[in-house]
């Protein structure tokens, strides 16, 4: 009996094992190749129409299919069985990627085609994300969980860096369509993964899940369960928060001064970018040890900190510009600022992420963090407007400083609340 006992734990462990194994290689395999898809098509419709509103069109269309998208795909996610939507998901893609080569071989790939498929492609990304999501929990033990989620940011953080310079490749060395192709057997792949994934490795049978759909009550629901979860709304408020000020602070003012004010080589954006990402990465690595020894709230609270004074940091270098004339030392400053606020990023965001899984109910838990996830992606846009707006209208530093001082007023109010 006792031998018995023992084996059927160690088959739980490997299965266990397995699932975190095949989720890594079916992840890398969607996002990786979303984040190719994207940016090669993109580069090829500025090729095809020379228009830069074109290219910028394309990457507005992935991004507006998963915000209008997410709220949706949440409901799916709590309604259907999540690996039977894992896997038709990435089967649709890989069917659309296809589907498309087959129509290119009587045709040219034009627009029309072009922007279907990319709003297609983002469409099942964002259903496939939000159901793995919400799965996570299901797929690993509580004591794996923080381990899951790392790997994602790592994934995540990974295909930001490499999706860009292997579509880029992928553009100047390959037939766009031969990529198609190949693009779309890898979503077959990763469909054909998840099949051998045990979805209900960490199930409670107790919780009762509807299978009616009702998408528009189903959506309320999940809005009337956030809004009587006072801490979900503070996690979401985090992330709120963070958008904004990221947008205000640094996806507009940086590349205006590194750009225009101090003109570094173009060549030196592209490394302090990539800095962002390999902070992330590192953070994602380290995250599991910190949390450990310090509690999640402390660690949220401490990576707020510090990214407001790398919002700081950022007009800082604007009154530098004046007395320091080396490229060079501006290089490794951004860099420095762009990889600590990458390990912040991850350190609030797998903190959080992880929180709000084991938060919320297993019946609410794809409508909340899509609700969520969606309020938290529509305030970056309007951040961006107002940072636009105002860069060319006061001096550049101005922006980055307000924003790491409201971050840091933030992380306190926060803190006072909590």
């Amino acid at each position: 009996m006792l031998v018995s006992v023992l084996s059927l734990k160690k088959l739980l462990k490997n299965t266990e094992l397995v699932n975190v194994f095949l989720f890594s290689i079916a992840s890398f395999i969607s996002l990786f190749g979303t984040s190719i898809y994207n940016f090669a098509i993109s580069l090829y419709v500025l090729k095809l129409t020379g228009s830069g509103l074109s290219f910028a069109t394309t990457l507005i269309i992935a991004i507006l299919s998963t915000v209008l998208v997410n709220p949706f795909a949440g409901v799916l996610a709590d309604r259907i069985d999540k690996k039977l939507l894992a896997v038709i998901t990435d089967a649709l893609n890989g069917i659309l990627l296809l589907g498309i080569f087959m129509l290119t071989t009587k045709q040219n790939l034009n627009l029309t085609i072009i922007y279907l498929s990319t709003f297609f492609l983002n469409v099942s990304a964002t259903i496939y994300g939000i159901s793995i999501e919400a799965a996570k929990p299901n797929i690993v033990s509580k004591e794996r969980l923080i381990h899951i989620n790392s790997i994602n940011k790592v994934i995540e953080a990974s295909s930001s860096i490499l999706g860009p310079m292997v579509g880029g490749i992928v553009f100047a060395l390959l037939d766009i369509r031969l990529f198609i192709i190949i693009n779309g057997f890898s979503f077959g792949i990763s469909a054909l993964l998840q099949l051998f994934m045990n979805f209900k490795f960490n199930y409670d049978k107790n919780e009762k899940t509807e299978e009616k759909i009702n998408i528009f009550i189903d959506i309320i629901d999940g809005i009337k369960y956030l809004r009587s979860k006072k801490n979900i709304i503070n996690m979401f408020g985090i992330f709120i928060a963070l958008n904004f000020f990221i947008g205000l602070s640094i996806n507009v003012p940086m590349p205006y001064i590194i750009n225009n004010i101090l003109k570094l080589n173009a060549n030196f954006f592209g490394i302090i970018q990539a800095f962002f990402s390999v902070g992330m990465i590192a953070g994602a690595l380290i995250i599991k040890k910190v949390m450990n020894k310090y509690s999640y709230l402390q660690i949220i609270k401490s990576s707020i900190i510090i990214l407001s004074i790398c919002m700081i940091a950022i007009g800082i270098s604007v009154i530098m510009h004046y007395k320091i004339y080396d490229k060079n030392i501006y290089l490794i400053y951004f860099s420095l600022i762009m990889l600590l606020a990458g390990i912040a990023v991850s350190s609030i965001d797998i903190p959080i992420f992880y929180i709000l899984q084991q938060t919320i109910s297993e019946s609410f838990r794809g409508r909340v963090l899509s609700i969520g996830i969606s309020i938290a992606k529509i305030i970056l846009p309007i951040a961006l407007i107002i940072a636009g707006a105002l860069i060319n209208r006061i001096p550049a530093y101005i922006l980055p400083i307000i924003s790491g001082v409201g971050l840091y007023v933030f992380s306190i109010l926060y803190a006072k609340a909590d």
